[in-house]
């Protein structure tokens, strides 16, 4: 006998499209509204509904609220064109088994459908109410970041520790506060600190705080970021960063959760969920013997990873977009328009300085753009002079020309001059393949072709 599904979407070509994708599995019956299903609740229950979340009159977000009080086991998958993290949150917590941001495939949708019917979803779901939907500044339909946005749902009731790792200006203190706020410990502090921005020789008492007369200048007693972050959330940015020394503390403390303050005596308790942060490689660390491997693995819990804005170029627009307008609520002046070439750069361009380069440039062009269009002349040089180096490759072959050039220019005046680039090579492909595999070294010896003798034979030969 077919599961009963209900379809919910005010648009009729994705009623049919759905009906089409999954009428040979389920017996199905859609309806335009959620007012229509809500009241069909009241008299039938299906075994599965998917629905839109923006529609006129009530919302999927209001429906999943109302299943998740009269059905709490009923599974449900959420679809809308409007991809964003508050969508996505709203979802799960309101008791989704699944979100899909449109447009999907028509295989992804039967198989999630299928998935949810076998699961059954027997785990009764918390309500909705306890939770607070809250705004947040973080933008993107790219699929790279909805699966971190249905990452954050689904970690927001648990206390495991967070790693997040992207390139620098990806959002990463973005993602670590939106991690806290859809937690059950979002009424409590939210404590962020820069391993590398603080010396060593005080990173420790930031940390721990310290007591009067610890050291010198220790005049008062101070307390660190672990006991201000008391029941919330301590966010490490640039964990790689962190001193041996410190390392091996930190994973005292969460191995036995508690601390001592720098010249203390008595034992603190901590109670703090931990997110960290890195752009480094931190196998490469590992293997390099500048970061512990046990601290890696009690961090590396849960991990989200934050992908480069050149690869979220469906996302420029949006950002553009939102960063133009910040720019003039902040500068108190009318909001720029973008000329579409503009756009189709920025498409092309590769952002080393990823999200936070764009928002500078959007506040400097804010400033700067004499008329009411920015055009392409209105943008700033270092991101326009060179254009062939900083925007993203269009011929794929043109990294091997630019290698070839290189060695045919050094070539003659260093004798030594391939040695050196071939373990700079061999290096970066070491450390690329460690990465890709999470440091696991015979899936990396595979990745390059090697045996794996040969590739901790290389890597020991390059650290020397």
């Amino acid at each position: 006998m077919k599961s009963k599904l209900w379809i919910v979407d005010d648009e009729e070509s994705i009623r049919t499209i759905c009906t089409s994708a999954l009428e040979e599995n389920f017996k199905i019956e859609t309806f335009k509204s959620g007012s229509e299903a809500m009241l069909a609740l009241n008299s039938e229950k299906p075994d599965l509904i998917i629905t839109d979340i923006k529609m006129p009159g009530l919302t999927g977000i209001d429906l999943l609220k109302i299943v998740a009080d009269k059905y709490p086991n009923l599974p449900t998958i959420v679809m809308t064109a409007h991809s964003d993290i508050d969508n996505a949150l709203s979802a799960y917590k309101g008791g989704a088994f699944e979100y899909l941001p449109k447009p999907f495939d028509v295989d992804t949708i039967r198989n999630l459908a299928l998935k949810a019917i076998r699961n059954s979803i027997s785990e009764s779901r918390e309500s909705i109410e306890q939770y607070e939907n809250k705004s947040s500044p973080i933008i993107g339909k790219a699929k790279s970041l909805q699966d971190v946005f249905r990452a954050i749902g689904k970690i927001s009731n648990s206390d495991i520790s967070v790693l997040i790792r992207g390139e620098s200006g990806t959002g990463k203190e973005l993602i670590a506060q939106s991690v806290h706020e859809n937690s059950n410990r979002a009424n409590m502090p939210f404590v962020a600190i820069n391993v590398a921005a603080i010396p060593h020789d005080l990173l420790e008492s930031e940390l721990f705080g310290h007591e009067k007369g610890a050291f010198t200048g220790a005049q008062a007693q101070r307390i660190g970021r672990f006991e201000q972050a008391k029941g919330g959330t301590l966010f490490l940015d640039e964990i790689g960063d962190m001193h041996p020394e410190l390392q091996t503390r930190l994973l005292r403390v969460l191995s036995s959760q508690e601390f001592y303050r720098v010249g203390g005596h008595d034992p603190i308790k901590s109670d703090v969920k931990i997110i960290a942060a890195t752009n480094q490689s931190i196998e490469t660390l590992i293997h390099q013997q500048k970061f512990r491997e046990d601290l890696y693995h009690r961090l590396n819990v849960f991990k989200l990873e934050l992908p480069p804005l050149r690869e979220r170029i469906e996302d420029i627009q949006d950002l553009t977009d939102h960063f133009l307008s910040e720019s003039a609520k902040e500068l108190n002046t009318d909001k720029k328009n973008i000329d579409s070439d503009v756009i189709d750069f920025f498409k092309k361009y590769s952002w080393p300085g990823n999200i936070r380069q764009l928002e500078n440039i959007c506040r400097y062009l804010t400033i700067m753009c004499s008329s009411k269009t920015i055009m392409l002349e209105d943008l700033p040089a270092d991101i326009t002079n060179g254009n062939s180096n900083s925007t993203v490759e269009s011929n794929p072959k043109d990294w091997e020309e630019k290698l070839r050039n290189h060695i045919q220019n050094n070539i003659s005046s260093d004798k030594e001059f391939l040695k050196k680039i071939n373990k700079h090579i061999e290096s970066l492909l070491i450390e690329e393949s460690l990465k890709a595999t999470n440091g696991v070294k015979q899936d990396a010896a595979k990745l390059l072709g090697w045996g794996r003798n040969t590739l901790a034979k290389k890597a020991k030969d390059n650290l020397e």
